[in-house]
C-alpha cells in the first residue's frame, strides 16, 4: 500500500500536534520541518480539522492543536480521510485477466489487507511512544552481569 503525499503529511501533522496537545503548532513550522509546501499542508490540515482531529486558531500565536483521542485514534483513521482503501479486484488494480495476473492480484490484495489491519491496530499514542523511544539515547550494554553480594 503506497500512501499519497497528503496522507503522509496528515500523519506527520497529527503526530506533531499530538506530541504536545496543549501547544498550538504553526502550519509553517510543520511545513519547514518536513520540507513541504505550506499551501499544500494547509489543505491537509483543513481536512484534519473537518474530521475533528485538529482544531485551528487564527491570529498571533495561532496554529493547530490536537483535539482527538490519542489512545483511540489509529493510523488507519487518519489514512481513510485521504485514501480510497476499499478492496479492489485484480483487474481494477491493473493486473492482466490471466491466471498469473489473478494469482498475483490475490497476493497483492492480501498484502494490502495486512497493511490495513496493521494501520488499524496502531494508535497515535503507540506511535508517540515509538517516537519517544527513538529519541532516547541507547544505553550502553554491560560486559558482565551484575552479581548479588554474598
Amino acid at each position: 500500500m503506497k500512501l499519497q503525499k497528503s496522507t503522509c503529511l496528515a500523519l506527520y501533522s497529527v503526530l506533531e500536534a499530538a506530541s504536545n496537545p496543549d501547544r498550538q503548532i504553526a502550519a509553517a513550522e510543520i511545513a519547514e520541518k518536513y520540507g513541504v509546501s505550506p499551501h499544500h499542508l494547509a489543505k491537509v490540515l483543513r481536512e484534519l480539522g473537518r474530521a475533528g482531529i485538529v482544531e485551528s486558531a487564527r491570529g498571533v500565536g495561532g496554529g493547530y492543536r490536537f483535539s482527538g483521542n490519542a489512545k483511540r485514534l489509529t493510523l488507519m483513521d487518519v489514512i481513510e480521510i485521504f485514501e480510497d482503501i476499499s478492496a479492489r479486484s485484480p483487474e481494477e488494480e491493473g493486473e492482466p485477466a490471466t491466471d498469473v495476473g489473478s494469482a498475483l492480484g490475490r497476493v497483492l490484495s492480501e498484502i494490502d489487507e495486512i497493511a490495513r489491519a496493521t494501520f488499524s491496530s496502531i494508535t497515535i499514542d503507540t506511535m508517540l511512544k515509538l517516537v519517544d523511544q527513538a529519541r532516547r539515547p541507547a544505553r550502553p550494554a554491560t560486559s558482565q552481569p551484575e552479581r548479588a553480594p554474598a
